[in-house]
């Protein structure tokens, strides 16, 4: 005979069903898409109650929704019942317009999270990085492998936010503010995370914020947890160069080493911290070994934590550094950050 469900129990599984299917059913790319099942909550208790201990971590350490909303159009489905979509941002800080992907994991939803804020993972190609994000792309699996992991407990249930590297195909801008061009640095850490706390449930602090970038994209998600700690405090670096190279850098000496990874990482040695979460991956079949050793050689230590995953005959590409994912790093990466506080 088969055991009978609670009703609240059978009330939840519901719930979850139909925000899932609602989430899902009848779309199509272009569709608008919605994140506010459940709503937003303010982690005040809807009854007489005293709140509960995840209750009152929660409400404290939780940014709601700011606003404005943007809106959002579906890119495409990923196994499992999630969605990728996409929106066209113009930053007011720097000036630049151009799209952001997001993906939301499907604990996002779930009626026990609604109080809490979720950990962002701003995800970065490599190459020019326009005018797609190749991360996007369900080939790679990274949304699928973030939600199996997650629900293994080698993830955390990211908001992964992939916008475009640079400003158009011809140059690479070293993600950077460099004189005369699109202020690229400002758009990436500034106008992205401020689309991502108008949108979405997060975390106050830079405990629920870090960075993933391959190659040209790793160099520049590297350079961003340097640059801004206070903000960003771990980052997943695949096979990047750790100084800035792109020729646009000319007669800009002194900009070009106020972003230059190495540089900041003394200063920020000197400094004392705050502490910053470094995972870097390469592959046995690709060049920078030498190049990766010498720089934890030199700057992993005091308030720099790194780690390093060899990824064995893994080649300069985003299909190695998934495996690298899978095989630790994104464990390492996960256990750095905040994850979302279940609540009744």
């Amino acid at each position: 005979m088969r055991p009978k469900t609670a009703p609240a129990a059978m009330a939840a599984v519901l719930l979850t069903a139909l925000i899932s299917t609602l989430l899902t059913a009848c779309s199509g790319k272009g569709d608008k898409v919605s994140f506010d099942n459940p709503a937003a909550t303010s982690g005040k208790s809807p009854s007489p109650r005293a709140l509960t201990e995840n209750e009152r971590r929660a409400q404290a350490m939780t940014q709601l929704p700011t606003g404005p909303a943007a809106e959002f159009t579906k890119e495409s489905d990923v196994e499992g019942g999630t969605t990728i979509s996409v929106t066209t941002l113009a930053g007011k800080k720097s000036g630049f317009t151009g799209q952001v992907w997001v993906w939301v994991p499907k604990q996002y939803f779930e009626p026990r999270y609604s109080q809490s804020g979720f950990p962002v993972m701003i995800t970065l190609p490599g190459g020019k990085g326009f005018p797609k994000n190749y991360w996007i792309g369900t080939g790679l699996g990274l949304q699928t492998g973030i939600h199996k992991w997650s629900q293994e407990g080698q993830s955390l249930p990211f908001i992964v936010v992939m916008p475009v590297l640079n400003p158009g195909k011809e140059y690479y801008q070293d993600g950077s503010d460099i004189p005369g061009q699109a202020k690229m640095g400002t758009w990436l850490t500034e106008d992205v995370p401020d689309l991502v706390k108008a949108n979405f449930r997060t975390f106050k602090s830079r405990d629920g914020w870090g960075w993933m970038g391959s190659s040209s994209g790793g160099f520049a998600a590297l350079k961003f947890v340097l640059q801004k700690p206070d903000q960003f405090k771990a980052v997943i670096a695949s096979g990047p160069d750790t100084r800035p190279d792109s020729p646009l850098w000319k007669g800009y000496e002194e900009e070009k080493q106020a972003n230059n990874p190495e540089r900041l990482a003394k200063d920020l040695i000197a400094k004392g911290g705050p502490d910053v979460f470094v995972a870097f991956q390469i592959g046995t079949a690709e060049s920078g070994m030498p190049n990766l050793q010498n720089f934890i050689k030199n700057y992993g230590k005091g308030p720099i934590k790194t780690h390093l995953q060899v990824i064995q005959n893994g080649e300069h590409d985003a299909k190695s550094y998934m495996r690298g994912m899978g095989d630790g790093t994104m464990k390492w990466f996960s256990d750095q950050l905040q994850g979302p506080i279940a609540t009744p």
